[in-house]
This record gives C-alpha cells, sequence and structure tokens, in this order.
C-alpha cells in the first residue's frame, strides 16, 4: 500500500492482506475490529487514541509526504470501499473526498461536520500561485474553508468527541471505552491549550510571519496576526508583490522570525529573511511526523511548536 502504516491492533495481520473488518478480533475477545482510514496524520493520531486497541487505523499518506496533494492507489482505494469508517476533513484532500463519495457512502465521518471551519484567508494570494498549466491550479484549491483545524486543540477535542460518538455506533459494545479514551485525549488536549494561553500571553511581537498559511487556527486562538508568505496550498510561489508586502510588514512590526515547516520549501521564506536581516525557525504544521519533525507525535510537535513561538516573538 502506499503509506503501509498499520496501527495498534493492524500488527498481527499480514501484511500483504487488505484492510478489511475481521482482520483481528477486539480487546475483549469478540467480533471483529473496526477499521478507520485516515488521510492526514492529525486524524490518525486521533483515531489511535480514541480506537485504542479496539480499532485498527490506516493512514492513507506517506511520512514526509505532502498531504494536500495524496493520489489514491487502487489498493488505498479498495482499503475506502472495505473500511468501517473513513475519518477525514473535506476540501484538504481532494482525492480523499471524490473517494470517500464514490466508494464510502455513509460509512464517513467528516470533521467538517464536527468542528465549524473558519473560511480561508484569501490573504497572502491563494490563487496566485500557479501558472495555467502546470498541474496544480483549482484541483488543489481548497475552496472556501481553511481545512487546518488541528492547529486548535480545542477543535481537536471536538473532533475525539464526535469520532468516539461514531465509533459507538460502528461497535456499541466498545462504546464505553472509545468515551474513555476520547475523554483523556480531551485532557491532554485542554493541557496543551492552557500551556499556549499562559505561554503566548506576554509577548513583545504578535505578529507570526510563516510560510504559507497554514496556521490561521492557532493564530485565531491565541490572538496572534499571522502574515503568510504564500496561500494556504504549502506548494504556492508568491508573487513578487506578494514577497514585497511581507517585507514591509516584517519592518514595520519589528519581526525578528520568519517560520518555515517540514513538509514545504523554505526558499520564499529564506529570501525575504535574507533581504530584511531576519532569521528563520521551523514551526511543523502537522502534516505528517518525520526524522525532522521537532516530536514524535502530536502533542509532542504541538508542544515544540510553542516553545518555538515563544522564543520567536519574544515572550516572557
Amino acid at each position: 500500500m502506499r503509506s503501509g502504516t498499520y496501527t495498534k491492533a493492524a500488527a498481527g495481520c499480514a501484511a500483504g492482506l487488505l484492510l478489511v473488518a475481521g482482520c483481528g478480533t477486539q480487546e475483549d475477545g469478540s467480533g471483529d475490529t473496526p477499521t478507520v482510514v485516515t488521510g492526514v496524520y492529525p486524524l490518525e493520531w486521533l483515531a489511535e487514541e480514541v480506537g485504542g486497541d479496539r480499532t485498527e487505523v490506516v493512514q492513507l499518506t506517506d511520512p514526509g509526504a505532502e498531504p494536500h496533494h495524496l493520489e489514491l492507489s487502487p489498493k488505498q482505494l479498495g482499503q475506502i470501499s472495505e473500511a468501517d469508517l473513513t475519518f477525514y476533513i473535506s476540501g484538504l484532500q481532494p482525492a480523499v473526498d471524490d473517494a470517500v463519495q464514490q466508494e464510502s457512502g455513509e460509512r464517513a465521518l467528516d470533521t467538517a461536520e464536527l468542528v465549524d471551519l473558519r473560511p480561508a484567508d484569501p490573504e497572502a494570494g491563494h490563487d496566485e500561485g500557479h501558472e495555467d498549466g502546470d498541474g496544480h491550479g483549482e484541483e488543489h484549491d481548497h475552496g472556501e474553508t481553511d481545512p487546518h483545524m488541528w492547529l486548535d486543540p480545542t477543535l481537536m477535542s471536538q473532533a475525539a468527541e464526535g469520532l468516539a460518538d461514531r465509533m459507538a455506533e460502528v461497535d456499541p459494545e466498545g462504546s464505553d471505552g472509545y468515551q474513555d479514551r476520547a475523554a483523556a485525549v480531551t485532557d491532554e488536549l485542554e493541557a496543551i491549550d492552557t500551556e499556549y494561553e499562559e505561554g503566548l500571553d506576554q509577548c513583545e511581537s504578535r505578529s507570526m510571519v510563516t510560510n504559507h498559511t497554514a496556521f490561521s487556527y492557532l493564530a485565531d486562538r491565541y490572538d496572534l496576526d499571522q502574515v503568510g508568505v504564500s496561500g494556504i496550498d504549502a506548494e504556492s510561489e508568491p508573487s513578487p508583490a506578494r514577497m514585497a508586502e511581507v517585507s514591509e510588514l516584517i519592518e514595520e512590526h519589528d519581526v525578528t522570525t520568519i517560520f518555515t515547516e517540514t513538509l514545504s520549501s523554505p526558499k520564499a521564506a529564506e529570501t525575504i529573511a535574507e533581504e530584511t536581516g531576519t532569521t528563520t525557525e521551523v514551526l511543523d504544521p502537522l502534516g505528517g511526523i518525520t526524522e525532522d519533525s521537532p516530536g514524535d507525535d502530536y502533542p509532542s510537535v504541538m508542544r515544540a511548536n510553542l516553545e518555538t513561538l515563544e522564543s520567536a516573538l519574544r515572550c516572557s
């Protein structure tokens, strides 16, 4: 398969098999193991935490691959078709959206049904990124909403609770376990939220200049001003006018740091940093965990991001 990510109870299944219900047994020894398919790492993490050893989780995106432009193999389409639940965010991965419509029917849970997604920020040239005929364009446009909800831990809490409710419908005998594990996840996310509120309460700067506008939810939650070099599409290229505008904003607001990312090119940000005399630091948008990530799971990366922000924004 494309990702090869089998988690929890899936470890005991033969590597060459499609993950279908019946690959293993539940933790109480009864019935088949529900399978949850996800397309982006933060939802994989939620599914693993809420599902525990009772579920198998299949992640469609390879570690280190840019999740927005995922293309599905026939085998992955089969996994979606056979899964008990596909847990996804509409507008994030067009291939997954299409597959859900064709293969999943009602066996899908759209995170957009659980949380209120923000309108897409048109600033930073969201539609400027690609020339006509370069193979991108509208098919990678997120549309009217910003899908990066996982960078607000309070929204992740809402998603965890919604996932537990849906898993209880899929697997009624496991309902109590799903609810208990969702409560534990919510406690962890509430702790992260408190750490962010306290850590970013008093800062010399509240301007967060980012490689692309993936951090709108984080900025909105913690009263920061996001300035994106590029738009929501991580692979879009800013126009010269946009780069000049960002440079002016950096000087105007005494910004000392431009944030680059682990899964997209830092070239534009580094060019602006060189021109303005600022430095660059990595702020991980949590599109996937790699060797270059500042942590090995969602909580550790969120906490590493907080440390980076506190230093760059000169918080006390």
